[in-house]
């Protein structure tokens, strides 16, 4: 294991910030891809049984309708997609981004224990996932990059502040 870090430290892989860079990548296409998709009936039609549940945006099927509610999350989507890929340059921006997507997948994390056939039941019932909880239990890494995001732009932010 000694080789291998002393490996990765000579690579320069320590120092240049890799990681940080590949997850503020890798969220900003994930927020354009999932934007894009809540423009197609049939996405929100199969995330109904998810949003009607979440105590964080139920609300919006009764307030907005589906056509209304596939606006609001894909334009919610591509704003902190956007705002995370302008983060790139600005760590203030990108902050913003960061809450955005926190805000974003706590909404979603928390549906999990309210949807409904959320255990397999033919497999014994909890632990054993059905589709719809596999699929939200994707948003747990998702919240935790954020946090990450958040993290690291903030402490930019403050460390700039200081030297400047």
């Amino acid at each position: 294991m000694d080789f291998i870090a002393n490996l990765l430290g000579r690579a320069g892989f320590l120092k240049r910030d890799l990681d940080y860079h590949l997850l503020r990548a890798a969220m900003v296409f994930i927020f354009a891809w999932f934007g894009y998709d809540k423009w197609f009936e049939a996405e929100i039609t199969g995330l109904l049984p998810i949003i009607t549940h979440g105590p964080f945006i139920s609300w919006t099927i009764p307030v907005l309708g589906i056509h209304g509610t596939a606006i609001f999350l894909g334009t919610s989507e591509w704003t902190f997609g956007s705002l995370l890929l302008l983060g790139f340059w600005n760590k203030r921006i990108g902050m913003l981004g960061a809450i955005g997507s926190t805000a974003t997948f706590i909404a979603t994390f928390t549906v999990m224990p309210f949807v409904p056939d959320a255990w397999n039941a033919a497999a014994g019932g909890f632990p054993a996932m059905t589709m719809n909880t596999a699929f939200l239990l994707k948003d747990l890494v998702l919240l935790a990059v954020s946090l990450y995001l958040l993290h690291q732009d903030a402490t930019r932010v403050l460390e700039a502040r200081k030297a400047g």
